[in-house]
């Protein structure tokens, strides 16, 4: 919870008003959904489909104590303070700045096309060990999330934690550049967003933004066996450069993993002789868990004193969780997002699990991919044998390529292929007339594909 002054906050955005009569008032919270306010809220009324001025009274109504204000001060709501600014949205980045440097926490900052959100909870794990520690909540990772996760944090924080997502260039340079961070982690370089931005080229060049705003003995942690990346890191020293992965060229690397349905252990280079344990599948996962872990000795975190939290970490909902399915099914959700390289890793991973019953995995349509969808949406077969998997259930347009190529090239018999399209009763329906108990179930999708809804039909 923060604690400014009006006058303060006036200040810190260079205000186009005085606001003397209020100056001394303090404001403890910062938001901008008038649903969600409190009392001793600082109300942000941004722009968009709707103007979030009409909702003054509104915020007041909740216990706003002050706002910022971009509409003619004429239209202000009498004796309430309001701070004029030119841009709402652009104030409270710039508050967040000025937060950011007077509470004055380590930053870590996370970007990557996939494991962002999971690498973000095991970072805050590790950092846990001995830190006070913030971090971004949800998918708040934008221009607006981003600053309200700041002025989020309370003023004895030691080090925040900020995810950075993006759709387009430039949008991760203008979070580092307000977050400026002392650490700056990429996870992967995968298709996600090749849409907006052309190529896995273009979508380095993009992560890369990351060290726009990194301090100048920042610590870039990143997958050293990306070689769109190793061409990109050129500009910064050695002692800058932190790597991970399976491959023992690299800093921080696994020596021994075994993964199961509901954990996976392994042990590092850096301390042979203690067991890591993270409560999740696959060893994709461990390279989450060893960008975490670099953190923590860029922090001063030994590998033993992290492992206790690492294995308690809490992964954010949707993400690699099981959940007891229908009749007594078992299913691995996993539908928040997709791209190709995740999804291939995912199916890889749950195919080497053993069970008593089916394997059965459900992949949705992959969004954002443009004119490589198909191509990408094909590639999936490499990574599906019927000696691990026994039914593969198709939903969406995009999908039919990966369900005709299925068939077609005899990879698997008509009989196990399922294809839907449009609502998603059909598809559902055949699952519960399927399901059985033991069986094993894999759910992926991209977000908008919405195989969430799907999950909850399907879930005790």
């Amino acid at each position: 919870m923060i604690s400014l002054t009006i006058n303060e906050i006036a200040e810190a955005v260079g205000a186009l008003n005085t606001v003397d009569q209020w100056s001394e008032r303090a404001v403890t919270s910062v938001g901008f959904d008038t649903r969600k306010l409190t009392a001793g809220s600082l109300f942000v009324p941004l722009i968009g489909e709707n103007d979030g001025h009409r909702f003054i009274e509104q915020a007041i109504e909740q216990g706003a104590v002050a706002a910022f204000w971009s509409a003619p001060l004429a239209e202000a709501p009498a004796d309430f303070p309001v701070i004029q600014v030119a841009d709402t949205l652009a104030a409270m980045q710039q508050l967040a700045k000025y937060y950011l440097k007077k509470v004055a926490p380590k930053v870590v900052a996370i970007t990557g096309s996939n494991g962002k959100t999971t690498t973000k909870d095991m970072t805050e794990a590790v950092l846990s060990a001995r830190y006070k520690v913030h971090k971004t909540q949800g998918n708040f990772n934008n221009h607006i999330g981003l600053p309200y996760t700041i002025l989020e944090m309370s003023e004895d924080t030691e080090v925040i934690i900020l995810e950075m997502g993006m759709n387009h260039p430039g949008e991760i340079k203008v979070l580092s550049d307000l977050a400026e961070p002392d650490i700056a982690i990429i996870t992967m370089i995968g298709e996600s967003h090749i849409e907006y931005l052309g190529s896995r080229a273009a979508i380095a060049d993009a992560k890369m933004e990351i060290t726009s705003g990194l301090k100048k003995d920042g610590i870039l942690i990143y997958p050293g066996a990306e070689p769109l990346l190793q061409e990109r890191v050129q500009g910064l020293s050695s002692e800058q450069l932190r790597t991970f992965g399976q491959e023992a060229s690299n800093d921080l690397y696994p020596l021994q993993v075994k993964t199961e349905m509901k954990e996976t252990t392994f042990t590092t280079n850096s301390a042979p002789d203690v067991q890591l344990q993270i409560p999740v599948l696959g060893t994709y996962n461990v390279n989450n868990a060893l960008a975490a872990l670099l953190a923590g000795l860029a922090t001063g975190i030994l590998i033993k004193e992290a492992a206790g939290s690492l294995a308690r970490f809490h992964l954010t909902k949707n993400r690699t969780e099981w959940l007891k399915g229908y009749n007594n099914s078992a299913i691995l959700n996993d539908a928040y997002n997709a791209n190709p390289t995740a999804m291939k890793l995912v199916i890889e991973n749950f195919s080497r699990l053993s069970n008593n019953g089916q394997k059965i995995v459900v992949l949705g349509d992959m969004l954002e991919l443009g004119e490589w969808s198909a191509a990408l949406h094909e590639s999936i077969k490499e990574v599906l044998s019927p000696e691990a998997i026994d039914q593969v259930v198709l939903y969406g347009e995009k999908m039919q390529v990966l369900a005709t190529a299925l068939v077609e090239e005899n990879i698997f018999d008509e009989h196990q292929v399922h294809h839907f399209t449009g609502e998603k009763e059909p598809m559902i329906q055949y699952l519960k007339d399927t399901l059985r108990s033991d069986d094993y179930v894999l759910i992926k999708s991209s977000f908008g594909t919405d195989l969430l809804s799907v999950v909850r039909m399907l879930t005790v």
